[in-house]
């Protein structure tokens, strides 16, 4: 028969060896915290892989165009600037001759100027001046006007995050469309030249925009 000091001792052992709750709950977070940070990170890496790129929205579709000024690519007479973009619907193709995408994409360009469809201005990324010259020399030069964006400062601010990517822009200087990745012939009749010919029908009678 347990005499009331045998109690005492037994409840106070049994105290002694129950975890105290704070402690379980801190563990149970450092068990159990990294796998389900891991499952998130799976299921979000999962999901980016069923995304096209070329779909992502950009932030800055319907605002106007930041304000700047770029000297034209080397051998070049015009450069680019936030006002030429004003007056009539245009085409902004970020380029660069390190790119081997804009190779891909450069024929379509080459076609659309020989169209005279939409001026296509050239903003030239991280490049060194001679080789974007001869890139535009050797390959042939799409563009109306060209900006030297040596640093990247420019296509920061369009929120270019790699190359070759291409705007279409209104005749007010507003982003209405941002084409990532090369464009394709597909792309170019389906998508760009429709939106085109919907933005010039938008402009008011003898505004100038329409070519």
């Amino acid at each position: 028969m347990a005499t009331p000091e045998m109690s005492e001792i037994t409840a106070g052992e049994h105290t002694a060896r129950s975890p105290d709750p704070p402690r379980r709950g801190w563990f149970r977070l450092l068990l159990f915290g990294p796998v389900a940070l891991f499952l998130v990170l799976m299921l979000a890496f999962v999901m980016g892989l069923g995304r096209d790129p070329k779909l992502v929205p950009s932030p800055l579709i319907g605002k106007p165009v930041t304000d700047f000024a770029l000297p034209p690519v080397k051998g070049r007479s015009l450069g680019l600037s936030s006002g030429d973009l004003k007056g009539e619907v245009s085409l902004v193709n970020v380029f660069a001759s390190w790119c081997i995408a804009c190779r891909e994409e450069h024929p379509v360009l080459m076609r659309l100027k020989a169209q005279g469809t939409v001026p296509i201005h050239g903003l030239n990324y991280k490049d060194k001046p001679d080789d974007a010259a001869r890139w535009l020399d050797g390959m042939g030069d799409p563009y109306t006007r060209t900006g030297a964006d040596i640093g990247g400062r420019v296509a920061i601010d369009w929120g270019v995050y790699g190359v070759p990517e291409t705007f279409v822009v209104d005749a007010r200087g507003r982003i209405a469309f941002k084409q990532v990745g090369p464009i394709t012939p597909e792309t170019l009749d389906g998508t760009i030249l429709p939106l085109v010919a919907r933005l010039r029908a938008d402009l008011p009678a003898g505004s100038g925009g329409d070519r």
